[in-house]
């Protein structure tokens, strides 16, 4: 992947009033307000602008609005109303219908169930495993419910293990992904039967795991996390010489669980892992807790299938999920698409009694008016910003970003934004490497968002006089590296923006430190954040 190294200064004029003046241009004049020079009243637009003014811009499109986040008043604005793909700041819909249609105390439940009668050690019958679409489920919480099942007694299960994913709909992925994006961890498949590698919670993958083998020349050494037979692995990998350092790909054939690891990794050094989505996450599921089963001493006679729970079985085991007022966390630090496609089915099950994209999608297009957006102007193909055909403007985000700011939630929601130049990943998320050592480190509060020809970021600042600020910033159609520098550059001149004039007379230019970022994805997907 290209990488971004450029430094970017933005200079301003001592003297220059750097302040809410800029909103004055939008409303009537007040008598009793002290007359500020015109010059010093546009300086704040003029500085934006020029930040805009990019080259690598040219031929391509930016919407930009700010404004106060308490009264909703206008500071700047460019091509306000300019409907761009989002990205994944999509994801700032999703959460916040979510939050409104499921509740902060939302959980997903996975179950162990059975109509069989337990003769002694034997229990003559299949054990249902039903899913809700959990994005939490590691293989550690699969095997707590197989041991639940040992602990009364069970040593062999006469039946199979029937995989009920049925919570949700069988279409696997999102409207409008592209085909080339299947084999990798941020599209994995969707189903309400799943299973995530990480605490990370990367539901529906696997991790890869690359080590150098016993000499240079020699094969590598790839194993699976977790365990599982549901992916069939290639190696055509070789261990390099002791300090060639690592090159290795892992790609999974698209639409099958053939992954191909292709190669070297350095001898002697501590290897690599690579996330890989699994073709179908209801499989991998099943096979995950049948290995559970056997570990704990349980044998199942059949070999897995699919199927629903009846009506009737009884419960042996169940795992709640954290609730979404936790899982907001994850999903909003590192931007993980797989949650907000999740929310959207729950969404739709929840509302509708349907599990399904278009259910779902319906659900979050009703509630969208209640924060101002007007949905004649916006295209929700998806939950997470993955499609193309995504549309909104700045504006529209600007206006939920103010909305949400009256919701009981706001607080847990606000904290789960990554915020600017926090090395922790858990809380600066996809902003941790950014606008570090600025005005902006530790005080924006913000989505990203990182497509092919996309990037956008939207959130909220505190300026220097203490005043909340809201802006939504989508740049679209550069064929440039991903010009997310000029985001930051934004953002930091909010973090100055003051209306003490002589405190604007000693602003000093501030450069915004050069990081490392992909140009085609969020930095979290690749790892790399």
């Amino acid at each position: 992947m290209a990488l971004r190294t450029r430094n970017l200064v933005i200079p301003f004029a001592a003297g220059a009033l750097l302040a809410g003046a800029p909103a004055l241009l939008h409303a009537e004049p007040d008598a009793t307000a002290p007359l500020i020079p015109e010059a010093e009243v546009s300086d704040l637009a003029a500085d934006l602008d020029s930040i805009l003014d990019d080259p690598r811009l040219d031929g391509g499109q930016a919407s930009v609005v700010v404004r106060d986040a308490a009264s909703g008043e206008t500071l700047y604005e460019h091509d306000p109303d300019q409907r761009l793909m989002p990205a994944s700041n999509e994801k700032l819909l999703t959460s916040a219908v979510a939050m409104d249609v499921l509740g902060p105390g939302y959980t997903f439940t996975t179950t162990v169930a059975t109509t069989g009668r337990q003769t002694g050690p034997i229990l003559r019958g299949d054990v249902h495993l039903r899913g809700t679409g959990d994005p939490t489920m590691l293989a550690a919480d699969y095997a707590e419910l197989a041991a639940r099942i040992a602990d009364d007694g069970v040593r062999v299960i006469s039946g199979r293990v029937v995989a009920d994913d049925t919570w949700f709909d069988d279409v696997r992925l999102g409207n409008d992904w592209a085909w080339d994006d299947e084999p990798y961890y941020y599209a994995a498949p969707v189903s309400a039967l799943t299973v995530a590698p990480d605490t990370d919670y990367d539901a529906g993958t696997v991790i890869v795991n690359v080590d150098p083998g016993t000499a240079p020349g020699q094969p590598a050494t790839v194993t699976v996390t977790p365990d599982t037979d549901v992916v069939t692995i290639v190696n055509e990998a070789t261990t390099g010489a002791a300090g060639s350092g690592n090159d290795v790909s892992v790609e999974r054939e698209h639409g099958s669980n053939r992954i191909v690891v292709r190669g070297s990794v350095a001898a002697e050094g501590s290897g690599t892992g690579e996330w890989a989505s699994v073709w179908e996450p209801t499989d991998y599921a099943a096979d995950v807790f049948t290995k559970a089963l056997a570990a704990n001493g349980v044998r199942v006679t059949g070999a897995p299938v699919r199927g629903t729970t009846p009506d009737d079985a009884r419960v042996l085991a169940e795992h709640t999920s954290m609730p979404l007022s936790e899982l907001l966390v994850p999903f909003m630090k590192l931007s993980n698409n797989g949650h907000a496609e999740v929310l959207i089915k729950a969404m739709g099950r929840e509302a509708a009694g349907a599990g399904t994209w278009a259910a779902g999608l319906a659900v979050l297009r009703s509630q969208l008016p209640g924060y101002g957006v007007d949905t004649a102007t916006v295209a929700n193909r998806d939950g997470s910003g993955l499609s193309r055909r995504n549309l909104i403007s700045s504006a529209e985000i600007a206006d939920l970003l103010v909305a949400v700011q009256d919701r009981p939630w706001f607080d847990t929601w606000y904290e789960a934004l990554p915020i600017a130049g926090v090395s922790d990943r858990m809380t600066g998320g996809t902003l941790r490497s950014r606008m570090v050592g600025t005005p902006a480190s530790g005080n924006v509060h913000a989505k990203t968002g990182s497509l092919t020809g996309a990037s956008s970021l939207s959130g909220y600042v505190d300026d220097a006089d203490g005043r909340r600020l809201v802006f939504s910033i989508m740049l679209n159609d550069y064929v440039s590296g991903k010009p997310s520098d000029l985001e930051d550059a934004i953002a930091v001149r909010l973090a100055q923006h003051t209306e003490d004039v002589a405190a604007a007379a000693r602003t000093v230019e501030v450069e915004i430190p050069a990081v490392e970022l992909p140009d085609d994805v969020e930095c979290s997907w690749a790892k790399a954040c």
